[in-house]
């Protein structure tokens, strides 16, 4: 039985006059021959790839029309030419991008074709990432329903994608919570060459997803224009009701190969191909047109020849404009944002606070405080943060009390939907401060950070930004294991667009937090566990004014003989280190980085270049950890000034062990420093 037989379609489609007939048409006819054309283009070696729609601009297109343009926000994935087109996008937009020239509004020739972004249009940048849109349209919807729009946000993707977790995970959230999302599934039977057999258990999504209560669900012929019209004129009336999210499955056929690189006849019949055909959008709707006696045969032909003229000479105008400019490569990796960075500079005067102290969890407990009440559009939310729980560490508690459930929240256990959520929330202009529980469960996370939350500002030319904190408790010392003790920042100061602060102490822990709270960037904000209630990181209260610029390290402790440049928890052991070398007569100085990324370079080399000597030293092991960018970066800039070997001091390379006596083995001690700083000393 066909699913659609399960559902009844409004008949919607028929309040639409023969001048927008007339229109729709010649968006289908537009995408089919801006994708023939980009083949074209592809083959003259002019364009490097290329994703089409050929098959699919009916669905598209149909659903485009039924939401409101510059209103509603899409997520549209790499085939939803059509979409774009029928949503606001012209064909000179999409040309200049296929033909990478730097006046492409989208990313100004950075990312690939087909990959759509347009901030008029409120269509965020799109990635090659299969299946990342999807929570952040579910982000995006959020913020509709905290802001009191009637706004509705369209997500697309083919079958193949619904094979990815965060597809479920956002169909869960925005069910669960009947946010306005649009999901719409264009089934062509292929996720490149898997056919739907191998990638689906039932062959639908719309009966799989039938446990969704609550979710509004249309399958539909994605062929038929009408049909997918009327599914969608009513989903997306729900929508903005308040009466939740739609799936719409449209049945679709593919009649180019998955894209440039690919060839189909490699895995389909002849037959099937041609099977194909019969079922194309475009002659059906012709047909409907000539039946209604809207347009005849000749006009037809005359609409598509105007259109083919129109195409061609749009690609040869975009041949003639100028080319991305290769001195721009390195822009727009972080933002420019004087604005910001000025304010904290001047709040910033390294002074000395008097009062009594508190420890680091309090201290950026009081700072999320102090910003929610600053920030209006500032959202805390993670696992178990709400409540009088407030974390497993009880990081945020009260804050909910204070504040309220809107502002201070419980997400669903699911790593990629905080983030992915939050990407969503920050695109309209929230700033989401999210929190993951452990540094060792952020993993379920990273494709929607390294990918997704770091490239947005420069894949989009710096159209859009997604100023993301988030929250990690990380490090050992604690009897976690393998599974709650990692540290976990070299991979993230190993990803451009990400800042990376890791505080020593409660004080730093505020100052910085509130400068993350206002950074125009995405920040990975390191919270040593083992120091949350910890007397050594303990320090007098900064003020709700005070802030520290990233960037800046401090000098723990000024020395002449050896410089030790390190973070976090091994501040204090290297202060400890440097006490014990004072008593055999070496004067050691310490330099707090205090954030990774920017990194304060000045600060390392003019300390090393007064002492000759370098020791770094860092929790996470040795082998690729931070430490060897750190050793590079002294030996390229101040290898002349060296009169000893650069060493480091780090854990081992191995997991960290959960036995008292073998995480004491495996993590760096105070002993360990020791003993490279009289190595050093002995040069």
């Amino acid at each position: 039985m066909s699913p659609r037989k399960n559902i009844d379609i409004i008949k919607s489609a028929t309040n639409l006059s023969n001048d927008e007939l007339k229109e729709i048409y010649r968006l289908m006819v537009l995408s089919r021959k801006l994708d023939e054309k980009q083949l074209t283009l592809l083959k003259q070696g002019k364009q490097f790839f290329h994703i089409g729609a050929p098959g699919h601009e009916a669905a598209q297109i149909a659903i485009a029309k039924a939401m409101k343009s510059s209103h509603d926000w899409a997520f549209p994935y790499y085939r939803d030419i059509a979409f774009n087109l029928g949503f606001g996008e012209t064909p000179k937009g999409i040309l200049l991008e296929a033909l990478h020239r730097a006046e492409a509004g989208g990313s100004g020739g950075r990312a690939m074709p087909c990959h759509w972004g347009n901030t008029k249009l409120r269509i965020p940048s799109q990635s090659s990432c299969t299946g990342t849109q999807f929570l952040q349209a579910v982000g995006t919807a959020m913020g509709a329903v905290k802001e009191g729009t009637d706004e509705v946000v369209y997500v697309s993707s083919g079958e193949g994608t619904t094979s990815e977790g965060e597809f479920w995970e956002a169909l869960n959230w925005s069910t669960r919570e009947k946010f306005p999302v649009i999901f719409h599934i264009q089934n062509n039977k292929y996720a490149i060459s898997v056919p739907l057999a191998e990638q689906m258990a039932t062959g639908s999504i719309f009966t799989l997803t039938e446990g969704f209560k609550g979710l509004n669900r249309y399958f539909v012929d994605g062929t038929d224009f009408f049909e997918v019209y009327s599914a969608a004129v009513d989903a997306v009336a729900k929508a903005r009701r308040g009466e939740g999210p739609a799936l719409i499955e449209s049945d679709v056929v593919r009649l180019l190969p998955h894209s440039s690189s690919d060839d189909q006849r490699k895995y389909r019949s002849a037959e099937e191909l041609e099977k194909d055909k019969v079922r194309d959008p475009i002659p059906k709707f012709e047909v409907h047109l000539i039946e209604k006696g809207i347009l005849n045969s000749e006009q037809i032909q005359e609409i598509r020849n105007s259109i083919t003229k129109e195409v061609d000479d749009l690609a040869d105008w975009t041949e003639t404009q100028k080319q991305a400019d290769e001195s721009t490569v390195g822009l727009y990796v972080y933002s420019s944002n004087e604005v910001i960075s000025k304010q904290i500079r001047q709040l910033t005067d390294e002074k000395e606070f008097s009062g009594p102290n508190v420890v680091m969890v309090d201290a950026i407990n009081h700072a999320l405080a102090e910003e929610l009440e600053r920030n209006p559009k500032m959202v805390i939310y993670g696992e178990d943060v709400a409540g009088d729980k407030g974390g497993v560490f009880t990081v945020t508690k009260g804050l909910t009390a204070k504040f309220g459930k809107g502002r201070v929240f419980n997400s669903p256990l699911a790593e990629a939907s905080i983030v992915g959520t939050a990407i969503g929330l920050a695109l309209r202009g929230w700033k989401p401060v999210v929190e993951i529980q452990f540094g060792d469960y952020i993993w379920p996370a990273f494709m929607q950070i390294r990918d997704e939350l770091s490239m947005m500002r420069y894949r989009s030319n710096n159209s859009w930004t997604s100023p993301v904190v988030i929250r990690v408790p990380v490090g050992g010392y604690i009897h976690g294991g393998l599974y709650h003790s990692q540290s976990i920042e070299s991979f993230f100061t190993h990803s451009p667009g990400l800042r990376v602060v890791f505080p020593s102490n409660a004080a730093d822990a505020k100052a910085l937090l509130k400068t993350a709270c206002r950074c125009d960037d995405p920040v990975i904000f390191l919270e040593h566990k083992g120091m949350y209630r910890q007397s050594f990181a303990a320090a007098p209260e900064p003020d709700a004014d005070y802030l520290i610029p990233f960037g800046l390290a401090k000098v723990k402790r000024a020395g002449e003989d050896i410089t030790i440049i390190t973070y976090g928890m091994m501040v204090q052991r290297s202060l400890e280190a440097a006490r014990k070398l004072e008593e055999r007569g070496v004067d050691v100085e310490v330099i707090d980085l205090r954030t990774l990324n920017p990194l304060d370079k000045d600060a390392i080399i003019k300390s090393v270049k007064k002492t000759g000597k370098a020791l770094i030293v860092h929790e996470d092991t040795l082998f690729s950890g931070f430490g060897g960018e750190l050793a590079a970066i002294i030996s390229n800039e101040a290898f002349e000034y060296l009169d000893a070997p650069i060493m480091r001091v780090a854990a081992k390379d191995s997991p960290v062990p959960y036995a008292p006596q073998l995480e004491y083995a495996m993590l760096p001690q105070t002993q360990d420093i020791i003993n490279a700083l009289e190595k050093l000393a002995e040069y």
